[in-house]
């Protein structure tokens, strides 16, 4: 993307740019709803994992006479490996496009015709992950798996829970899950934590909040699994995005009763929650509460406190926290500062924006297509529509795409002024570089073709 060219410089005050030592270097991108990295399950036992040698799909039908004339094809050719895992493949070929007693039934014959294969874990986990996504309505075809699997003389283990319940949450059958899980409990087979994070968290999508807990509470009376930091986490996160702050201050109070220390992901989930609502003081008490707790903020936190003072109107306030970050080491990014755009453009200061798109290219961050699309938006909003259409030819030269309120800003701020050719000619590029569908976009212009026409046949044109 090119640098702001001289004319649209022209209006940006020196004054207004903010004077600090900046660090020069790159940081990657966070955003302030960033998620917690994943933590990967780490098992000793690699027969716990579903992962096999990678083959084509040999199989051209789900007939289970055609997979066994195949199978004894390789074995009569000896085209077949002798190893597990290809035998293991070629199993979990089938059963995607088989049923659940075909492939145990194409299991059985793999062992017959072929001796040397010895099925282990992994073996029956390829048929418990395709039980579990049978169409029935039980869990019957589940409970068959489980026990020739142990039949067999392989008896659950934590990753045979795990698998379940992710197999069965895909399919959206997690009341199923929890009844599996208990089920396996008792069976001396209960999930880990990862797991049990797992289901936490779908519960927490599709359920209420008391079958949630309920789940939670049960675990932990019966199995003796009780909820970790990230347990809390999950449930902190919930109960903000459903804006009940006061339940996620009471988790917090929980989480300290249970010998966990709040960390910066909890307390920046918190202020997520806060912004959503636009609540700038408690976004800044909860800022102050990480501190005085001797918690440090990181990038995250001070993207979502400058967003939230930001949205909020509170501008002035947000850059001062702005200096604090860079301060205390963090380089702002593309969402810090197309944060403070936001804000400003809110309170009518564009030109001031703009300021900061030149700052952050001088400062070797990039602008993403939010920061233009806010800009764009901002500018058509001041009246500032020369700006707008020169801030637009750079989009355009980028191949920026516009977002839908930057786009029906746009249009309709130059049908205002009778510019309608140029109002289609952002119409062809909205549509040629699939910013909005075809039918948005036009519904778009034609809405303000129409206002147009009104406000001219009662001569309230401006």
């Amino acid at each position: 993307m090119g640098k702001i060219p001289p004319s649209l410089r022209s209006l940006v005050s020196a004054n207004s740019l903010i004077r600090t030592p900046l660090q020069t270097e790159k940081s990657q991108r966070h955003h302030f709803l960033k998620k917690r990295p994943s933590r990967k399950q780490q098992r000793k036992d690699s027969d716990d994992s579903l992962e096999t040698k990678r083959i084509p799909s040999l199989f051209k039908s789900p007939e289970l006479s055609e997979a066994k004339e195949l199978f004894n094809s390789f074995i009569s050719t000896k085209k077949i490996p002798p190893d597990r895992p290809f035998h293991n493949s070629l199993l979990q070929s089938y059963s995607l496009m088989s049923t659940v007693d075909d492939s145990i039934s194409f299991l059985h014959h793999m062992i017959k015709t072929n001796p040397s294969f010895s099925p282990d874990h992994a073996t029956y986990h390829i048929l418990l992950s395709l039980a579990c996504k049978a169409p029935e309505s039980d869990l019957s075809p589940v409970h068959k798996t489980l026990n020739l699997m142990k039949n067999a003389g392989f008896e659950p283990n934590q990753g045979t829970t795990d698998i379940a319940v992710r197999s069965l949450c895909s399919v959206n059958r997690v009341d199923d899950a929890v009844e599996l899980v208990k089920e396996l409990s008792l069976k001396n087979s209960p999930p880990d934590m990862y797991t049990y994070n797992f289901l936490v968290k779908c519960l927490c999508k599709c359920r209420v909040l008391s079958t949630v807990y309920g789940f939670v509470d049960e675990m932990r009376s019966s199995f003796d699994i009780k909820p970790n930091l990230y347990t809390y986490t999950i449930l902190i996160d919930n109960v903000c995005n459903t804006k009940n702050l006061r339940e996620a201050t009471r988790l917090v109070s929980v989480l300290n009763e249970s010998g966990f220390k709040a960390d910066c992901f909890v307390y920046n989930t918190i202020m997520k929650g806060y912004c959503m609502l636009s609540k700038g003081s408690e976004v800044i008490g909860v800022y102050k509460k990480m501190k005085e707790e001797g918690v440090e903020p990181d990038l995250v936190t001070y993207n979502t406190l400058i967003f939230g003072l930001s949205k909020s109107g509170r501008v002035v306030e947000a850059k001062k926290y702005l200096k604090i970050m860079v301060e205390a080491g963090h380089f702002p990014d593309a969402v810090t500062y197309t944060s403070l755009m936001n804000g400003m453009c809110r309170k009518g200061d564009a030109l001031d924006s703009l300021a900061l798109l030149e700052e952050m290219e001088t400062r070797g961050c990039s602008p993403n297509s939010c920061t233009y699309n806010t800009l764009l938006h901002g500018l058509c909003k001041s009246r500032l529509l020369e700006k707008g259409i020169e801030l637009y030819g750079m989009m355009k030269e980028g191949g920026v795409k516009l977002e839908t309120a930057s786009y029906a800003t746009f249009v309709r701020a130059l049908c205002r002024v009778g510019r309608v050719a140029e109002a289609y000619e952002v119409f062809d590029y909205a549509v040629e570089s699939k910013s909005l569908t075809d039918v948005a976009a036009y519904t778009t212009l034609e809405s303000t073709l129409k206002w147009l026409r009104k406000a001219k046949e009662n001569g309230n044109m401006v």
